[in-house]
């Protein structure tokens, strides 16, 4: 074996053995986290969601379908993505597959459905391995190349991913001036906002993974506990019922009254509530779940435990107001009315939900005090009523002490 030879087996066995000992790592800060969980957990919940797959092949052509006749009755010759939820949607590519850099990839789908891959060229092997459930055209740019002057001559309208870069945007127009290089509409926004029965099974299964995690989680808690070390917890449990990506944003006490969170790490004291905003992934679906959850040895305030059960109550409100062609917005004001006439209004800050699945979740966040939310995930049945989520693991919270 020459010198270089053998400089390279060197570096390529000492790369391996630093991503063996990241993942050794990474296993024994679980270990040490909570070390008596495993067995139990591993029992119940870990195999919560093993008997679902990715979504089959037939689906992504079905989506791409839909696509490609809904961009030829718009008279517009291409859609264009990055890695992300819509090219996750159309071709299985989302950001955890790739992630965003300078150098663009980008999903390129015509009227006919035909689809094309702009990738970096020192890249190209990587992207070949992405599992695109349809024929490809890979088209492919050089370090000292301009990307998109790659790309085939574009004419006409092409519609862009919402969520797709400004810089490529200015450069596709650029490089294209011919061509129209506008937002995609409505039309095509809503190709993925009705969900197969395919598509709600995992993101059921998603959001009562995620649930469990969060209620095994506060058996291992104890008072005097910091919100870091609970943090590394419930990402422990996430990975462990089968979920990627996964985290949670945790806080205690006032600290939840900032509800995105602020930069310290605060102890659990007797009177503390302890709220768990929490995410995670399955084969691409993403969960979003919050418990503020209290412990046996708690010592809840009782003007805490009143705005609790007012949130609790406001969740429900807004749950049995969601139906079939009810306009989006009296879901939101139907538990903010309740919450004004409780006297709490100026402190449900943040709007009701988000997202086309729609979450649930009402707050009241009483900054230096205390702060309390709720989520639960739901989307409108072909009955037109609305189901949680999470309903297959007995849906919302009961009380503080039943999460």
């Amino acid at each position: 074996m020459g010198s270089e030879s053998k400089v390279k087996a060197s570096l390529l066995q000492a790369t391996r053995k630093g991503w063996y000992l990241l993942c050794l790592g990474l296993i024994a800060a679980c270990l040490l986290a909570y070390p008596s969980h495993i067995p139990e957990l591993m029992s119940k919940a870990a195999s919560h969601c093993s008997h679902l797959g990715p979504l089959p092949t037939s689906e992504f052509h079905t989506h791409l379908s839909t696509l490609g006749e809904t961009l030829t009755t718009l008279n517009a010759s291409a859609y264009i993505a990055e890695p992300g939820a819509s090219a996750l949607y159309y071709a299985n590519v989302s950001s955890s597959h790739w992630y965003l850099s300078e150098r663009p990839l980008l999903l390129i789908v015509d009227s006919s459905a035909w689809v094309m891959v702009l990738t970096p060229k020192f890249e190209g092997t990587r992207a070949r391995l992405l599992s695109i459930p349809s024929d490809v055209e890979w088209v492919e740019w050089a370090e000292d190349e301009v990307p998109y002057k790659q790309l085939p001559d574009i004419e006409g309208t092409v519609f862009v991913d919402g969520s797709i870069r400004h810089f490529i945007v200015d450069r596709l127009r650029m490089v294209f001036p011919k061509a129209t290089v506008t937002a995609a509409p409505t039309e095509i926004r809503q190709l993925w906002e009705r969900k197969s029965e395919g598509e709600l099974e995992l993101l059921k299964c998603a959001n009562e993974a995620t649930l469990l995690a969060i209620r095994h989680t506060c058996k291992h808690m104890h008072i005097g506990i910091c919100e870091s070390e609970a943090r590394q917890l419930v990402a422990c449990a996430l990975t462990d019922v089968g979920l990627k990506d996964g985290g949670c944003l945790t806080l205690f006490g006032e600290n939840a009254a900032l509800p995105h969170g602020s930069g310290t790490d605060h102890r659990l004291g007797p009177d503390d509530f302890a709220l768990f905003d929490c995410t995670a992934s399955l084969h691409g679906y993403w969960s979003n779940v919050t418990r503020t959850l209290a412990l046996p040895a708690s010592t809840i305030l009782d003007t805490h435990l009143q705005i609790w059960n007012f949130v609790h109550s406001a969740q429900n409100i807004a749950f049995q107001t969601a139906h079939a062609g009810v306009v989006t917005k009296r879901v939101d004001e139907a538990p903010r009315l309740f919450l004004g006439l409780a006297g709490y209004a100026k402190y449900f800050t943040h709007r009701l939900g988000h997202g086309h699945t729609f979450s649930d979740e009402p707050g009241v966040y009483i900054e230096g005090k205390v702060g309390v939310r709720l989520k639960d995930c739901f989307y409108i049945e072909q009955n037109g009523s609305a189901v949680y989520l999470t309903s297959g693991v007995g849906g919302p919270a009961s009380s503080p002490w039943k999460p």
